[in-house]
């Protein structure tokens, strides 16, 4: 039997696109109304999803998770002041312990897929490592794995981590407790396009390095690189940071579709598994490295949260819970697993004969 398309399929693509910000524009005003954790994210990350599931034509905005990432990426960046970069400089052991547990975790969670889902083992393997799902992906291509089944475990897990990380640090009360400050808190029209310009060049430099995750990292690194000189910019607009989560909650969202949980169910349930087992990992690993710092538990479970960069750290940033700790310990934590896949492959493939 064919499948129905879906519906409002027929609609020209610029309406589809208009009707899908409305809907997660209302969302986010009815989270924000409920006093839900980061309403601006999972407000449309939810509406989007279950729509789309349920068969409604939605679309995101072309570039709409680049812009969001942008927006995220430069107002971390303002974060990184002299004083905070002196902090990070004390605390490396406990970032590359952080970093290092990820592989740990990765190669827990990818034994577990490959005992529980009728996949290869390259699928299996690269479904499971928390890095970044386009990072992932083009490295499991070199060894056959299936790139539809992987980005779809990964799409999965960070949708699972984004709703149930900040909704359980909320329920425990934490939130508030970040001494770290921006530099630049307030915006400074004069200094605005100093800042836009800091960002862009960021975005430029990883993106000819053909680095993963260059606009969250790009614009992170270049307003962090000022910030860090001492050089005060301007801060962005309220409304900017908080489209630029809807635009990141719109295009998570939209990657669910009505034949989403009908194709490999046992994968993806076996993904789901995969993903709470990280979850846990990852606070113990928290745990494991509470004594090296005097950062509250809920920033290093924040920090070893096996989610996207960019989701993770404006939940950082918006419960207050060391936003320059949290953002580079998740962007060596990509770092090291894109590097370290291949190696930690062969040794997977030693363990699953």
């Amino acid at each position: 039997m064919p499948a129905r398309p879906p519906i409002g399929a027929r609609a020209p693509t610029i309406a589809r696109i208009a009707l899908t910000l409305c809907i997660a524009a209302l969302a986010a005003a009815g989270a924000r109304a409920l006093g839900t954790p980061l309403p601006w994210m999972l407000g449309p990350l939810f509406a989007v999803a279950l729509l789309r599931v349920s068969n409604v034509a939605l679309c995101p905005p072309p570039g709409g998770r680049h812009a969001g990432q942008w927006a995220i990426g430069t107002s971390l960046g303002l974060y990184f002041t002299p004083a905070v970069l002196l902090l990070l400089r004390d605390n490396l052991l406990l970032v590359g312990l952080i970093a290092g547990g990820a592989l740990v975790m990765g190669m827990l969670c990818a034994l577990m897929t490959w005992r529980l889902a009728p996949v290869d083992r390259p699928t299996a393997f690269f479904a499971s490592l928390p890095g970044g799902a386009s990072e992932m992906a083009v490295v499991a291509e070199r060894f056959g794995g299936a790139i539809d089944r992987i980005a779809a475990a990964h799409a999965l897990r960070v949708m699972i981590v984004v709703a149930v990380v900040p909704l359980a640090l909320s329920a425990a009360g934490a939130h508030g407790s970040d001494l770290y400050q921006p530099l630049a808190s307030h915006v400074d029209f004069a200094r605005l396009p100093w800042l836009v310009g800091a960002s862009l060049c960021g975005v430029a430099l990883l993106s000819a390095a053909r680095l993963g995750n260059a606009w969250v990292l790009g614009p992170l690194l270049g307003v962090g690189a000022v910030t860090g000189a001492g050089l005060s910019l301007s801060a962005l607009p309220a409304w900017a940071v908080n489209g630029g989560q809807l635009l990141i909650g719109c295009a998570l969202g939209c990657r669910f579709s009505p034949a989403f949980f009908h194709a490999a169910p046992r994968f993806l349930a076996a993904a789901t598994a995969s993903a709470l087992l990280a979850i846990g990992l990852g606070t113990l690993i928290a745990l494991g490295t509470v004594v090296l710092s005097d950062a509250p538990l809920a920033t290093l479970v924040l920090a070893a949260a096996p989610g996207g960069v960019a989701e993770m750290c404006i939940t950082a940033k918006v419960l207050q819970l060391g936003v320059p700790l949290v953002t580079l310990c998740h962007a060596l934590r990509v770092i090291v697993l894109t590097l370290g896949a291949p190696a930690l492959y062969r040794i997977f493939l030693r363990l699953t004969p």
